[in-house]
């Protein structure tokens, strides 16, 4: 069967594919490289830097690039020109500055390093040329299929003003749709006759039956003037309702057996809904100076905004608990707030400011009702408070609130140290907590990277505490394929004297594989050792198939 009908000049056919290569590369390059982004990124955009193309470097995976996330609107073009083309540039500080308007020598850096690949496709493909012949025979069958080709010429035309048509009409011309499912399957058991919590209740005697959980969202994302970010989400996921108050962590073994410490699954207490599909994130990111990102809204998230990592920061691509997710004693209010953040990085230069404000439960005037804001280890410390008569002050500049501060130092794409500080009340009774976030990249497909937390909090159930944090990890990038990324970390999330009689100890393993550009299967494996600090709790294992369809 003839597949497809060739034009052919014989007397300059190599020239003539060059020619629309370089052409088609141009375009390619020209809508990769726009002179303005339509959208934002929904992380902070980076800022402008001198004319100069001498730091740009190849990179061999886009998940090298710290700013570009699978949910930005152009993530599948860039997988595909750095994955499957390998023409794509980055800068030293792991980079891509997709916001920002490119220079004639970044245009040429670019186009350089695609022509050179084109260069090698060619010579591939053409080490062995087909004869007169074969040309002959070929120019032939053009002449008998003419008909053929004109009526698809036809078909094209319209299909051109069909397209015109559908552009015309379209949703908006500054609104982009983005969206994410997340479908797990997970079980998980303990050895021993019972599972207790830090205050000797019996949690569990037999092992937890096997679970579907879900996490899906849709995300509008709406640029006025090529540099802000309007973004509202709608998300849902599985969970449960505890005391009156949405608990997704419930869906997961780890959830059930260690509820407190880190062990339940990031995705599905984020968002805090139970079968319903509510406002996930509704913020607004502007630039009132070339190298300052302000981001403010009535429903953000505060681990969006620091402590990021380029190896253990997003549970839906690398690991899923949340002890590794992310600095477990520095966010206290890490559920629905109001408030607004900022990311600061002078002349693009190797230092970093970022600082925010957030308040639980901002759009209550009054002094009681259910606060879903605060971190699980919050109904722990303050179980009085999570009664829906308790009594606190609510509303914007409530006493459950959150404040941080994060330096960052990253002189190259290859290292960053982060330093942080948060403060604040949780339940009027007061916390301070200083961080630190280190990750290393010893080559181009290997890193290792860590986090440090020492706190307190003031007015516990147990007292006064000053609870200790760590975690530490190795991850792998193209493991057994290009994209792939793998990862193993250990951690203690919540050190303290006062809570029971050991330090729990956690364990994941993950191994996540490009199934293709918008989905990726993930195989989790999770010890838990001396569970809610309690030295009598056998070891728990959690195992969890994670699926993600990006669109």
């Amino acid at each position: 069967m003839l597949k497809k009908v060739v034009n052919i000049n014989t007397d300059q056919k190599l020239p003539g594919n060059i020619v629309k290569s370089v052409s088609s590369l141009s375009l390619l390059l020209l809508l990769t490289y726009p002179a303005r982004a339509q959208n934002a990124p929904e992380s902070f955009p980076e800022l402008e830097i001198a004319e100069s193309t001498s730091g740009m470097s190849q990179v061999t995976s886009v998940s090298q690039l710290s700013d570009i996330l699978p949910t930005d609107w152009a993530f599948t073009a860039l997988q595909s020109l750095v994955e499957r083309y390998g023409c794509i540039a980055g800068y030293p500080n792991s980079t891509f500055r997709g916001n920002r308007a490119m220079t004639r020598y970044e245009f040429a850096a670019g186009l350089n390093a695609c022509l050179q690949r084109v260069n090698e496709l060619i010579a591939t493909a053409t080490t062995d040329l087909v004869k007169k012949e074969d040309l002959a025979t070929l120019q032939k069958l053009q002449e008998d299929f003419g008909a053929e080709l004109a009526t698809l010429r036809g078909r094209v035309d319209t299909l051109e003003v069909r397209t015109a048509e559908l552009e015309a009409h379209q949703f908006s011309t500054t609104t982009k749709l983005g969206g994410q499912v997340i479908i797990s399957v997970n079980t998980g058991g303990f050895s021993g006759d019972r599972i207790i919590d830090p205050n000797g209740r019996v949690l569990a005697t037999s092992n937890p039956n096997p679970t579907v959980l879900y996490r899906a969202g849709i995300d509008l994302n709406t640029s006025f003037h090529g540099t802000d970010l309007l973004k509202i989400r709608l998300e849902g996921a599985t969970g449960v309702i505890d005391n009156g108050r949405p608990d997704g962590g419930r869906d997961n073994a780890a959830g059930v057996l260690e509820p407190f410490f880190g062990s339940v699954t990031d995705y599905s207490v984020k968002p805090p809904t139970v079968g319903t599909f509510d406002i996930g994130r509704l913020v607004y990111t502007f630039r009132p100076i070339s190298d300052l990102a302000v981001s403010i809204g009535p429903d953000i998230r505060t681990t969006d905004y620091v402590d990021r990592n380029s190896y253990a920061n997003l549970s839906f691509l690398d690991f899923s608990t949340q002890a590794f997710a992310n600095n477990y004693i520095l966010f206290p209010v890490d559920g629905p707030a109001a408030g607004a953040a900022i990311d600061w990085k002078p002349g693009n230069g190797a230092f970093a400011v970022r600082a925010l404000y957030a308040a639980g439960d901002p759009a209550n005037p009054g002094r009681s009702g259910v606060n879903i804001s605060t971190a699980r280890f919050t109904p722990l410390l303050y179980p009085s408070d999570f009664a829906p008569t308790a009594q606190s002050d609510r509303g914007l500049f409530g006493d459950t609130y959150q404040g941080t501060v994060e330096l960052e130092y990253s002189p190259s794409r290859n290292f960053a140290l982060r330093l942080q500080y948060s403060g604040g009340e949780v339940f009027a009774k007061r916390f301070d907590v200083i961080g630190a976030n280190v990750e290393l990249t010893l080559s181009q497909r290997f890193g290792i990277f860590g986090r440090y937390g020492y706190g307190s909090y003031n007015d516990t159930a147990f007292g006064d505490i000053k609870p200790n944090y760590w975690m530490a990890g190795i991850a792998m990038r193209d493991l057994f394929t290009r994209g792939a990324l793998a990862g193993i970390a250990v951690g203690q999330p919540f050190i303290v004297n006062q809570i029971g009689d050991s330090t729990q100890t956690n364990y994941e393993a993950f191994y996540n594989y490009p199934f293709s550009r918008n989905i990726q299967i993930t195989p989790t494996i999770q010890v838990i050792d001396n569970a809610g600090n309690q030295g009598s709790n056998g070891t728990i294992f959690t195992g969890t198939l994670r699926t993600v369809f990006s669109f």
